[in-house]
């Protein structure tokens, strides 16, 4: 059924994580999956315009399709950016209206800006107009005491106004006093449905749906009640869930694991070292590749202790990837020779 669906990369993409979703990143998950949308960090306004733009917009030409993710809430200067970015090759950009974390209330942009739906539309219409890449929005469901059927059926009703049709919703409140950021991933309440509810009843929109997802189980759950799924958190810290994506959610292509990806990374890994990069910047990333799996504890202790040390090159990853064949061969023996003594 699924080799019928027209492609569309929204079905599956990769939440912008701070910290985390840097170029290194990007392309370890594009090894895994060639057709999942992949997101920068949240990256500001001011930061696009002032700072190290060459370090901060650059990516590798196999990431595509790519989106990047602005943070801030001047008009003038998110058209800046957004310009910097389509200029860049950026397939999307997208307005950040779900960070809740101090700093980003601090600097008028982020979940506080759920309060202030008319801003943001009045940003998206600037930007929409601006460029010739889709523009989206990715938003929560609401802050603090608003009733989220209220708020984000009135933020989404303004942009769409403001020529935006596609939107990413965190399907959870965030709460901007008395939560930390990491507390705001977690304590309030998923509320699915009322997702859902938004693609009901307004069906010309794109509607992706993010937070709390960790299976592509779960995902195509979701996916026949909206439009796409972002995974964050479960693709970060068990990459390999990304090596199904292309088969089982986009229909096309096969398995890719754990293995497959280092060997497709590799190239990547020993161009960026003769660039001068450190080995521990993009190793950082593959942590978590062959979880769950035999060998998995040895492999994140050669990559972390071996991997940070001055001049550390590819034969650290080497290493570990011959402690983790080694485990699983052991496994294998171990289940043969007990087979055989049945």
């Amino acid at each position: 059924m699924l080799k019928d669906v027209k492609f569309q990369a929204h079905r599956l993409s990769v939440a912008p994580m701070m910290d985390w979703t840097d170029r290194h990143c990007r392309v370890l998950h594009r090894t895994l999956s060639a057709h999942a949308l992949l997101y920068t960090e949240m990256l500001t306004t001011g930061a696009i315009l002032h700072g190290d733009r060459e370090r901060l917009l650059a990516y590798d030409p196999a990431e595509h399709p790519v989106a990047l993710q602005l943070g801030g809430s001047d008009a003038a200067d998110l058209v800046a950016a957004a310009l910097i970015g389509e200029a860049e090759g950026y397939d999307e950009i997208n307005l950040n209206v779900g960070c809740p974390s101090d700093r980003v209330q601090s600097g008028r942009f982020g979940a506080c800006l759920m309060r202030e739906p008319e801003l943001v539309a009045e940003c998206m219409a600037a930007m929409a107009a601006a460029v010739k890449v889709p523009v989206t929005v990715k938003c929560r469901i609401g802050v603090d005491d608003q009733e989220p059927s209220d708020s984000l059926f009135r933020l989404v009703d303004l942009c769409v106004q403001a020529g935006v049709s596609s939107f990413v919703v965190h399907a959870r409140k965030a709460w901007l006093k008395g939560l930390s950021p990491k507390e705001n991933r977690d304590v309030p309440p998923l509320d699915y449905p009322l997702v859902y509810r938004l693609k009901r009843e307004r069906p010309d929109l794109t509607i992706v749906i993010n937070g709390g997802i960790a299976s592509l189980d779960e995902t195509l759950a979701h996916l026949e009640q909206v439009d796409g799924v972002m995974l964050g958190r479960a693709a970060y810290h068990d990459p390999a869930i990304l090596g199904q994506v292309d088969r089982r959610v986009f229909g096309r292509g096969e398995d890719i694991d754990a293995f497959q990806a280092v060997e497709l990374y590799r190239p990547y890994v020993m161009g960026q070292l003769a660039k001068g990069v450190h080995l521990a910047a993009m190793t950082r990333h593959m942590l978590g590749l062959f979880h769950g799996l035999p060998g998995a504890r040895s492999w994140r202790r050669i990559l972390t202790v071996e991997g940070v040390k001055s001049g550390a090159g590819i034969e650290v990853i080497d290493a570990a990837l011959a402690a983790v064949s080694g485990a699983q061969d052991e496994r294998r023996l171990r289940r043969l020779e007990a087979g055989e003594a049945a």
